[in-house]
């Protein structure tokens, strides 16, 4: 049996295209979620090329339980969830089950499906030092991670601080807790505690050299393409150790999620949706998030 899916084709534009797939067969740990709606990070869809053709591509979904876990382990069938898990763009999603969590009631499918990629990439590097009445710094702000994190380190008590490519794309961060709202790094005159840095090359350097003794650079994203040159000796500093930390740790997610999930029941995280369609139209969500010209996240309705 096949169904419907978003499928990675390097002639289509973005090098993705609705397609057809097999339906996946679960594991003994594995529930299948009918999927109601799908989310795109920019990172995805940026290096879908990479994929063989033909795979089903995408991380983020939020559905329905149509078949629980033959283990007996997570939600039962007819639980609305989100998930976490590869080859979420597409009807059916098997995912085990420590990779959902179930969706409060009043939390919207499409919000649920804007969270799990950025919303866990931004708390658990939040929680990688205390933030209370510490500075942090969040650049590419404007983006999908970047606006949880703003969110997340207002929540923790940090004073923060959010970087943004123009000032165009400023809009909407004081609202969401940003106590300042630079252009690049412009006007950061006094050391920073935490970086959450999306943006990489150039601006990965000057922000290492805005770190205070003890500070870390959290290294989650590279959207500038561009290398980072360290200058002789910028490594030394004395006094207690600066960090700059990678970050790819996408282990258990469900707790996380429910996490994520309380805070938007409760109204204290906002899913920032800048763009919103049917799945038909990948080509120009895609081209939309590739020339940044989307606000937050870009949602897709499985229609």
């Amino acid at each position: 049996m096949t169904m419907r899916a978003l499928v990675v084709d390097p002639d289509a534009p973005g090098s993705l295209r609705l397609g057809t797939a097999p339906v996946p067969r679960p594991a003994p740990d594995q529930l299948v979620v009918e999927v109601r709606h799908i989310s795109l990070n920019r990172g995805e869809v940026a290096f879908a090329h990479r994929l063989p053709a033909g795979t089903v591509h995408g991380y983020d979904a939020a559905g329905v339980v149509v078949r629980p876990a033959a283990d007996g382990t997570g939600p039962a069938a007819g639980t609305p969830v989100a998930a976490f898990g590869p080859g979420a763009w597409a009807e059916h999603l098997a995912v085990t089950t420590d990779a959902v969590a179930a969706v409060p009631e009043g939390v919207a499918l499409s919000d649920a499906a804007a969270l799990p990629m950025a919303g866990l990439t931004a708390l658990r590097t939040l929680r990688s030092r205390p933030i209370l009445g510490r500075r942090v710094l969040i650049t590419g702000a404007s983006g999908g991670v970047g606006r949880y994190a703003v969110q997340l380190a207002a929540l923790g008590g940090a004073h923060v601080i959010a970087s943004v490519g123009s000032p165009a794309r400023a809009t909407g961060l004081t609202a969401l807790g940003a106590h300042e709202v630079v252009v690049g790094l412009e006007g950061i005159d006094q050391p920073v505690d935490l970086v959450l840095d999306t943006v990489g090359g150039p601006q990965l350097t000057a922000a290492w050299a805005l770190l205070a003794p003890g500070g870390d650079v959290q290294a989650i994203g590279w959207a500038s393409g561009e290398p980072a040159v360290l200058a002789p000796n910028s490594l030394f500093s004395l006094g207690r150790a600066k960090t700059i930390t990678s970050f790819g740790d996408v282990a258990d997610p469900g707790p996380d999620l429910s996490t994520l999930l309380g805070h938007v029941a409760a109204g204290r995280l906002s899913p920032e949706i800048g763009w919103q369609g049917p799945w038909d139209r990948i080509a120009e969500a895609a081209g939309a998030l590739l020339g940044r010209r989307v606000a937050g996240k870009a949602v897709l309705k499985v229609t």
